[in-house]
């Protein structure tokens, strides 16, 4: 299977999968489902993959795809043309798939309780600590009936980073509980630090009024069977994150 359901208490009228890179047709180094078309990969191997996806899914519409930039626009989905340069998308509508794809970044999904409003985003740390899950979550009508699920990404135990980037996220934090968190999810390693990305994006979701978060306990890099890891192998492909809501 190329696919999988997150574990989440999401509303029975929201839909959500992640891809695997199992069971597509890319050849190595992005073998096999690879989601992405920047990467180098045969455009042929990965419009094929992705109309599997979307058959495998029963999408009456293709995911809106993204130019993916590292920044912290979020487009409103139903009007999106083309590929959008942004790393977040929102639907209030029906049938209409947001996706980010990834490959050791993290992919937020997010959803209402009433199961009427989506947003998926590829937070790497850059658009994580500059505030792109607020952004995505400030086009809901209230962060208080907010769902999140933390998808794969990096584990503590790999993304070793520089100072630069606990600073980064220390001085974009909301208030003192949030930094105090953000200090608590990174450890020394010699003169780097090891970064913990769920920490900081369950951090970053309370801060924003979102208590309900779930997922997190993957690691693309120790993970090769099912995931993609720049990190880990350069040259390589994406999975892809998606979230849509079926209509009554």
């Amino acid at each position: 299977m190329s696919f999988f359901v997150p574990d989440w208490p999401a509303p029975d009228s929201v839909r959500s999968a992640i891809s695997s890179r199992l069971g597509g047709c890319s050849e190595a180094p992005f073998n096999e489902n690879n989601i992405a078309l920047h990467v180098g990969d045969t455009e042929t191997d990965v419009l094929a993959n992705r109309d599997a996806l979307k058959s495998m899914l029963h999408l009456s519409q293709s995911p809106v795809w993204l130019d993916q930039v590292h920044g912290i626009e979020v487009i409103y989905a139903p009007d999106a043309q083309g590929v959008p340069s942004a790393d977040g998308s929102y639907s209030d509508q029906a049938n209409v798939p947001c996706a980010v794809m990834s490959a050791d970044c993290l992919p937020v999904l997010l959803c209402d309780y009433t199961g009427t409003q989506v947003a998926a985003v590829h937070a790497g740390w850059r658009g994580l600590a500059n505030g792109i899950v607020r952004r995505a979550i400030s086009q809901f009508s209230s962060a208080k009936n907010i769902l999140a699920y933390l998808g794969p990404a990096i584990g503590h135990q790999s993304f070793e980073v520089g100072v630069e980037v606990r600073e980064a996220f220390l001085s974009n934090a909301q208030n003192s509980t949030q930094q105090d968190a953000i200090k608590n999810a990174f450890t020394d390693s010699k003169t780097k630090y090891l970064g913990d990305i769920y920490a900081l994006a369950r951090a970053e979701l309370v801060a924003c009024g979102v208590s309900d978060v779930f997922g997190g306990e993957f690691c693309t890099v120790n993970d090769s069977d099912r995931f993609f890891s720049y990190r880990r192998d350069g040259v390589t492909g994406r999975n892809a994150s998606l979230i849509w809501f079926n209509g009554a």
